[in-house]
Parts: C-alpha cells; sequence; structure tokens
C-alpha cells in the first residue's frame, strides 16, 4: 500500500521481459521495460517520451491492464492494480475510471456504427440514462460542431481528426480520472497534428483530468507535458519538467533528444592554459567559465563530449582565440523566422542558429560565439553529464 496523496499513479520498479526463441534463461529474456519507478500526479499531463522500442507503450499497456508487469508493483491512488484486477468490482473500477485512446480511432470506434450508436453504447452497457442533447454535449466538449450534424456520420465519412476527437468523447463518457494517449496523434499530417495539440490541451482545461500521453515526438512531449519521462531501450533516462531537461539534461541521450534541431557534439579534451580552463577538439578551443571550471577541474586532461544547442551558437565578430568558432559555412536553411546554418569548424560539423537577417553565406567564413552559460559537458564512457 501506498500512503494517499496527490498521487494519484504510482510505478515502483515495474519491468517487463518477453522471452526468445532461444530459451527461457534470464539471459534469453528481451528487455521491454526495467526497473522503471515515477509517479503520476492529480490533474497533471505526463508525457512518455522515447524512440520505437524504448517500453514507453508497454510500460502504458501494463498501466491500463493490457500487460501483467514481471516485477514491481503499479499503485493507484492506494490500490495495487495487478493484485485488484482479480477482483471483479475493483476490475470494473479502473476499467471505467482510466481510459485509453489509441493510436488509430478505429480501435475504438466501428466503422459500421454511427457516432450516435459509438456514442451511447457506454451509457448502455452500464444501463444509464442519456438523451440526444447528452450526445451532442459530448460531441461539443470535443469541438465537433454543429453536433447535430456528426450524429449520424460514420467514421469513414470524417477526417482523420475528427475520429480522434469521437474516440476521445467516446472516452469521456464514463468521466475517467485518467486519459491514456497512446501516440494519438501519430497518423495525422501535421498541420493537423499542432491543431490536435491544442484541443487536448483546452479538454484537459476544461476536465482537469489527470493525463498520460505517450509519444515518440519530443516536440508533443514538450508541448503536452507538464512533466515529461524519457526511456530508452526500456529504462527510465529522465524525468522533469520540459525546460529542466532542455537545459539540464541527465545524459547526452536526453540532450541529444530533447530540442529540435538536436544538441552539437564534439569530443575532445580538457587542458589547463594561462591560468584558466580550456576544451580542445580538433578545430577549435574555448574557454570555460570559472563557475564551470571548478566543477569541471577533476577531468582535466580526460577526454570528454562538448555539447551546444544550435541557438546557443550565434553569429559574432571574430575575436581572440578561446571565446569564438571560425567555420566555413555548408549550408543554409532559411525557416523563415530562422535560418539554420550546417557549418564546419576544422573537421567538426556544426549546426547554428541565426536570424533571417543574416549576412552569412554558402562557403563563406564566419564566427560563433558559444554561450557559457549553456555549454553541456558528458562522461564520454557512460555519457553522464558533468554539470
Amino acid at each position: 500500500m501506498i500512503e494517499p496523496g496527490n498521487v494519484l499513479l504510482s510505478i515502483k520498479n515495474v519491468g517487463k521481459y518477453y522471452v526468445t526463441r532461444a530459451g527461457f534463461r534470464r539471459k534469453d529474456r528481451v528487455r521491454a521495460v526495467d526497473g522503471v519507478s515515477l509517479d503520476v500526479e492529480r490533474g497533471e499531463v505526463h508525457a512518455i517520451v522515447g524512440e520505437s522500442g524504448s517500453g514507453k507503450s508497454t510500460l502504458a499497456r501494463m498501466i491500463v491492464g493490457l500487460e501483467e508487469p514481471d516485477l514491481g508493483n503499479i499503485f493507484y491512488e492506494t490500490v495495487d492494480l495487478p493484485e485488484a484486477r482479480r477482483n471483479r468490482k475493483e476490475r470494473l473500477r479502473f476499467s471505467r475510471e482510466v481510459q485509453m485512446v489509441f493510436q488509430n480511432p478505429y480501435s475504438s470506434l466501428n466503422p459500421r456504427k454511427s457516432i450516435r450508436s459509438t456514442l451511447s453504447k457506454p451509457f448502455r452497457v452500464h444501463n444509464q440514462n442519456y438523451t440526444k442533447d447528452t450526445l451532442r454535449d459530448l460531441l461539443v466538449k470535443v469541438d465537433l460542431k454543429p453536433a447535430s450534424a456528426y450524429l449520424d456520420k460514420f467514421p469513414h465519412e470524417l477526417s482523420g481528426g475528427q475520429r480522434q476527437r469521437v474516440a476521445v468523447g467516446r472516452a469521456i463518457v464514463r468521466k475517467p480520472k485518467v486519459f491514456l494517449f497512446d501516440e494519438p496523434l501519430s497518423n495525422l499530417d501535421a498541420k493537423l497534428r499542432v491543431q490536435m495539440r491544442v484541443e487536448l490541451k483546452k479538454l484537459h482545461e476544461r476536465l482537469q483530468t489527470t493525463i498520460i500521453y505517450v509519444t515518440h515526438d519530443q516536440v508533443e512531449a514538450m508541448t503536452m507535458g507538464d512533466r515529461i519521462v524519457v526511456m530508452k531501450d526500456g529504462l527510465k533516462q529522465q524525468v522533469g519538467a520540459p525546460l529542466e531537461l532542455y537545459f539540464h539534461p541527465a545524459n547526452k541521450f536526453v540532450a541529444g533528444f530533447i530540442g529540435s534541431p538536436a544538441m552539437n557534439f564534439v569530443e575532445g579534451n580538457f587542458l589547463s592554459e594561462q591560468g584558466g580552463l580550456f576544451f580542445q577538439a580538433e578545430g577549435f578551443k574555448l574557454k570555460i567559465p570559472e563557475e564551470k571550471a571548478a566543477k569541471l577541474k577533476s577531468y582535466k586532461e580526460k577526454r570528454v563530449i562538448f555539447g551546444m544547442r544550435p541557438a546557443d551558437l550565434p553569429e559574432a565578430p571574430c575575436s581572440v582565440p578561446g571565446e569564438t568558432i571560425d567555420v566555413v559555412v555548408e549550408v543554409m536553411e532559411p525557416l523563415g523566422n530562422e535560418v539554420f546554418l550546417d557549418v564546419k569548424a576544422g573537421d567538426q560539423s556544426l549546426i547554428a542558429r541565426a536570424d533571417p537577417s543574416t549576412k552569412a553565406k554558402p562557403h563563406a567564413k564566419l564566427c560563433l560565439k558559444p554561450n557559457p552559460e549553456n555549454m553541456n559537458f558528458f562522461d564520454i564512457r557512460d555519457e553522464r553529464a558533468l554539470l
């Protein structure tokens, strides 16, 4: 049991393993999720993000009961879920209070049933009264207006975004305490994904429910989540608020996964020169600010990984060595309000973000001045952050 409080879902050291054809020995098992722990608080949007195969969907399926964990516990309020699901009453309560919206809306929409029939089915199953106005209100809540124009349509007559809204409306019927979205926007085009992200945030504001949002898209995670858990190979890499992960990544994977374009990484060494600490890479040398140098002095003469986001590599007048990086522009990518520059510093490839008014030209030389406040360094062995 756990103590009641603001935590609605508590996941403790959960693991899920699949056996390969080779046999049933421990070494033959494939790790889907391994020792993940996290707490989801009431009313928050908790995003789970990672690449394909990271274990995020398996974790979501264990939460909702579609998979049973091989180890660890999942608590809903104060109830141990795997244990509670053996009790029919508790199983029904959980299925009502936690609703899953799948990647493909057809998972919850019958193509041969009208929207009216789809929305009314949960009422009929649970012997609850409903009226035409009740169904209209559901469609209004998910921003399908005028509602009367949709009730008698079939799923194939709706756009992808409209079908996903109906699937959410169907989940709302039971007034759940938790929505679990498993990559709900991945089948939509880019413009519709942005629109649906806004609609889901509005829905959260109206309903004030808890949302667990599973996605492979770090932009969706950053814009949707109050907190984000980043996963890789079944392991939790870091949990935190979006800006915490962006500015203070726990390791190189999180640093490269969060943010677009990805962070630049360069291998090199720390050197002590002229009473200060410098990072020396092939193609450039940078002086480390004193407050950072004090924390990095134990890595002097050791090989490390330097990380810098494109936004922290602005153009600047060339100055003394150690303050700027001399580069040659290879490719320019204008995006309207910003321009990304693919540049070379010696043999090192970097991406920098420039203002639309930049005078940079392909094959031209220029200087970049890294923002000393946002320098990142990682251990070359285990890739953990050093600052």
